[in-house]
């Protein structure tokens, strides 16, 4: 026995995509192991457009041999065919590297199961203070990790470019400060602890500046800070309350929200600061805002016949199109690849983490155990985390 169902990761990552039907598996003609065994009518008559096929050996104690190979049906030609050699707590890793080789050679677009998502977690046993915590999972959600354990409050993870620092908000001592965790040996740096507020953190694409909202100036205001010398730029200067910005993946441009129309909208300015483009006009309420990684539209929260849920903003045309049907949807992020959006709704008063396709036509809660859970962040591709041969 395995410790981990290789075909049951890759069926779930496939059908969680919006882009695969799986066929189920009664309904098999053959069951091919190798590719001698592969007959390719047999697929054909299940009008199935690739076929997978693998086997998982023990090559030692503890170390397992993985190989796969991935057919075009139709063509009756191999597309794709690797060989791992991995310990026993990387067959989760594989599964989900195999799923990305699929999805990227069948689409032709990255796929992005072999990432990873961070997300605070808040427990309340009986009788016990709260407890906090800032965990990372992979993509699914599957094998949590506890980055920061805390009595305080949690806020605002949020992956540097190298998927190797995440950057978020704790109140410790009672007030808000922005720590930066690294996730290679464990060590934490505090990056602002001014007086008011300190939050909202957002790394730039090159990974040296932090943009945060903070209020040392006495209104809630977005600053650029540079991390190798500490040195603040104020990028906005408005009454009003600026907060939660996000970098575009180009760094050219930042996105945040503001009530300055008397409302939260999303507004848009130059990365350096100056005058500021309002984005959304539909409804009273829209925050909360990213990027896709291909600059072309931004994920928001947006109030929508009176619940608040989860949407995509088409920044060409103004387009907003409304994903999810749930009333209290919050944290949208998305998947490095732009196609699948995570965020945190509620479900029986409690909060859970779901997904959702970026055309809306896929949606799954995921399966975690763990306290109510809050604001999830999809780290950006980590190329340290494939194992080919």
């Amino acid at each position: 026995p395995l410790p981990q169902n290789i075909s049951d990761v890759i069926e779930s990552d496939l059908a969680r995509s919006g882009h695969f039907a799986v066929l189920s598996r009664k309904d098999f003609i053959s069951l091919p192991r190798e590719d001698k065994d592969v007959v390719f009518k047999d697929w054909r008559i299940l009008k199935a457009e690739a076929l997978v096929i693998g086997s998982v050996r023990q090559a030692a104690p503890g170390k397992f041999q993985v190989q796969f190979r991935l057919y075009d049906v139709f063509k009756g030609s191999q597309i794709a065919g690797f060989r791992y050699t991995i310990g026993a707590e990387m067959l989760r890793s594989v599964a989900h590297q195999i799923s990305d080789i699929i999805y990227e050679k069948i689409t032709g677009e990255p796929g992005a199961f072999n990432t990873r998502i961070a997300y605070v977690t808040r427990e309340e046993p009986p009788g016990v203070k709260p407890v906090y915590k800032l965990q990372v999972a992979d993509s699914d959600g599957v094998n949590p990790q506890t980055v920061v354990r805390t009595p305080e409050p949690l806020m605002s993870p949020a992956w540097s470019p190298d998927s190797k620092r995440l950057a978020y908000v704790s109140f410790e001592d009672k007030r808000s400060k922005v720590y930066i965790q690294n996730m290679m040996d464990g060590r934490r740096e505090m990056a602002a602890e001014f007086s008011g507020i300190n939050g909202a953190p957002a790394w730039s694409p090159d990974g040296r500046s932090l943009a945060l909202t903070l209020s040392r100036d006495g209104n809630a205001e977005i600053y650029a800070m540079q991390l190798d010398t500490r040195t603040l730029k104020r990028l906005t200067h408005d009454p009003a309350i600026d907060t939660e910005p996000s970098w575009s993946s180009d760094g050219r441009n930042i996105i945040f929200t503001s009530d300055r129309a008397g409302t939260p909208q999303i507004y848009r300015m130059s990365a350096s600061g100056g005058s500021a483009e309002r984005l959304t006009f539909e409804g009273d309420y829209n925050a909360r805002a990213s990027y896709a990684a291909d600059g072309k539209s931004i994920t928001l929260v947006s109030r929508n016949q009176g619940g608040f849920r989860i949407a995509t903003l088409r920044l060409d045309n103004r387009t907003m199109q409304v994903l999810t049907e749930t009333s209290l949807d919050e944290s949208p992020s998305f998947a490095p690849n732009g196609r699948m959006i995570i965020y945190a709704t509620e479900v029986r008063g409690r909060g859970v983490l779901a997904s959702v396709s970026a055309d809306g036509r896929v949606r799954q809660l995921f399966k975690l155990e763990e306290g109510d859970v809050r604001e999830p962040a999809w780290s950006p591709y980590n190329r340290e985390l494939q194992y080919k041969e």
